[in-house]
């Protein structure tokens, strides 16, 4: 199903989803070059590729991108989207989506501001949407983002062999191992409040309260 969804902005405390747009590309090529070492196995462009790699992402079948603005002080600090949409065989309306192309500015990781993305995505996918399923998947080797998937209540469902093409240096063209992470309809009332208590801890510790 080839779908870009009409999503309206998602704001939290921390974080603003707006569609991605070219004019977030000054931010966003700032963002990319703070530290680069958590971005190993991940698609993250560098300053100089944005303007085609925001082209890309606004033409990718698929996918509704968005910039991640960190509210604190306005600026693009990454990006994020809702992915491969299902629909239903027998009647209309999506019954899964993704999770997906994700990344945050080094300054941005570790403040709250995945968790309440992830808080704002799964919130309109399950409450808005309807869908039965949200995805996410991982290189399996990246065990930086596992961990991360796990302490915001996502449950992992395995690994698949040869799944996804490898975003990982020097691996161009080679297919990865994915980790699978999703949740259900029936898991949504309980991993809602796991991420509303993450988010909640990020925010005191962000306050010194």
């Amino acid at each position: 199903m080839s779908v870009r969804l009409d999503v309206p902005v998602l704001a939290g405390d921390l974080v603003r989803l707006e569609p991605l747009a070219m004019r977030h590309a000054p931010e966003l090529a700032e963002a990319v070059e703070e530290d680069r070492s958590s971005y190993d196995f991940t698609l993250v462009p560098r300053a100089h590729e944005i303007p085609d790699y925001l082209a890309a992402q606004l033409s990718r079948d698929g996918l509704t991108p968005f910039a991640q603005v960190r509210l604190s002080d306005g600026r693009a600090v990454g990006c994020t989207g809702l992915w491969d949409p299902r629909g239903w065989p027998d009647r209309p309306g999506l019954r899964a989506i993704e999770i997906g192309f994700t990344w945050l500015a080094a300054s941005a990781q570790g403040t709250g501001i995945n968790a309440e993305a992830k808080l704002l995505l799964l919130s309109y996918a399950f409450d808005v949407l309807g869908v039965a399923r949200v995805d996410l998947k991982t290189d399996a080797r990246n065990h930086r983002c596992r961990r991360a998937l796990e302490r915001l209540g996502i449950p992992f469902e395995g690994v698949l062999r040869a799944w996804s093409m490898s975003w990982a240096r020097g691996e161009k063209g080679k297919v990865r191992d994915s980790a699978m992470f999703a949740v259900v309809a029936e898991d949504w009332p309980t991993v809602k409040p796991v991420l509303q208590a993450r988010l909640t801890r990020s925010c005191r510790e962000i306050s010194g309260l």
